[in-house]
């Protein structure tokens, strides 16, 4: 990456410990993901309480799916069994920024709050210019803008933790 590049780059954001741990829970699924065999992303759903509503980590490889991305495989879980009240009020960690399909599933999903490891810029930056690991380039950001109800993005963050399961995982 050149050092204009470089400039342009989002700062990192800081987390309080909640958002950190939660954060840290994703990023470890994207190391599972990884050692799966699929592309290294993780995703947790977290309720206002606290609680755990869903997690899961990218399954394109071993499923065959390519909309197996971790953050929809988690509102596929979480979706149908809880309301759309506890989503609004949930908290999705995703250990990247989210790709223009997940954004739009965490809008259907009703989701209101976001917080990303490494962003797309920087993810770029390991896939390369293969076509088949590019990805449409629009911020999750521009997808919550259109939104009717409001989704808090917060990214990225623990951009070094994030980026570590990357390293080495995409083709050349």
């Amino acid at each position: 990456m050149n050092a204009t590049a470089a400039r342009t780059l989002a700062a990192e954001v800081p987390l309080d410990e909640r958002d950190g741990r939660y954060l840290r829970q994703a990023i470890a699924l994207a190391h599972t993901a990884r050692e799966r065999g699929n592309r290294p992303f993780g995703a947790v759903i977290v309720a206002a309480d606290g609680s755990l509503l869903a997690e899961a980590w990218n399954a394109n490889g071993e499923t065959g799916d390519c909309t197996a991305h971790a953050e929809t495989s988690a509102i596929r879980i979480a979706s149908p069994a809880y309301g759309r009240d506890t989503l609004a009020a949930a908290t999705l960690y995703s250990s990247g920024e989210p790709c223009v399909m997940c954004a739009g599933a965490i809008f259907w999903a009703n989701i209101g709050r976001v917080v990303y490891g490494i962003d797309a810029e920087r993810l770029r930056s390991f896939r390369g210019e293969r076509q088949d690991q590019r990805d449409a380039e629009l911020s999750c950001r521009d997808v919550f803008a259109a939104s009717p109800h409001p989704i808090d993005c917060i990214g990225p963050a623990l951009i070094e933790a994030a980026s570590a399961a990357h390293v080495g995982a995409w083709k050349a």
